[in-house]
């Protein structure tokens, strides 16, 4: 019998900070698929965490991860299309070591997809603005994503307290930009980011030419 058709729905965190990584998350929903799925940024912080929980116990899902130096290297919008692509590979391969085949399409939020973008892209895929407020598979997958971000960045923060990565997640506060102009960039900050690069230039130490008397 061939495997009946099937959706992903995939969603990325973290384009926007000056710190820590890209996340991208792969959802297949489930039977049980927790109610009331909606865009992360419109939930909660405490039921966000609830339909997390729910939808990692009752859906397929994967998460892949970009950091700060891939991001460098490769710029934030091409980072993003990795790891749309990274999750969406795992995710495939999961369900199809279940035999419950490929998916039929993968929805993605926003306008771009990383088809043409990624060499490892092989599905057909379908860009939707908006979709983490109107397609479920893509409202699930932004909430895993956020909440996984969100937990690396307040780790993170134990380690590099001087910034708030606990409250702004990475992201440029009052409070996390003076902090980079006192201390100047962390191993996680975004050194191609213009306000990251001109914190580091400004810490720099002045270079001393020494010469015989």
């Amino acid at each position: 019998m061939k495997p009946a058709p099937f959706t992903i729905g995939v969603d990325e965190a973290g384009r926007g900070p000056l710190a820590g990584p890209v996340v991208a998350a792969a959802v297949v929903l489930g039977k049980d698929v927790p109610a009331g799925l909606n865009d992360s940024k419109k939930l909660s912080a405490k039921r966000r965490a609830v339909l997390d929980e729910g939808i990692r116990a009752t859906c397929h899902w994967a998460v892949a991860v970009v950091g700060p130096e891939e991001i460098d290297a490769v710029n934030i919008f091409q980072a993003t299309m990795l790891a749309m692509t990274r999750c969406t590979r795992d995710l495939a391969a999961q369900i199809a070591s279940n035999g419950l085949g490929e998916p039929d399409i993968v929805l993605i939020d926003g306008n771009q997809t990383p088809e043409r973008r990624c060499a490892e892209w092989r599905w057909k895929a379908r860009a939707i603005v908006g979709g983490d407020g109107i397609e479920p598979a893509i409202s699930a997958a932004s909430i895993v994503a956020k909440e996984w971000r969100d937990r690396l960045m307040i780790e993170a923060a134990a380690a590099h307290p001087h910034y708030g990565w606990e409250r702004n997640k990475g992201y440029g506060s009052a409070e996390h930009m003076a902090a980079l102009k006192t201390h100047g960039p962390a191993p996680l900050h975004r050194r191609s980011f213009r306000p990251v690069a001109e914190a580091a230039l400004m810490s720099r130490p002045s270079a001393v030419n020494a010469r015989d008397d």
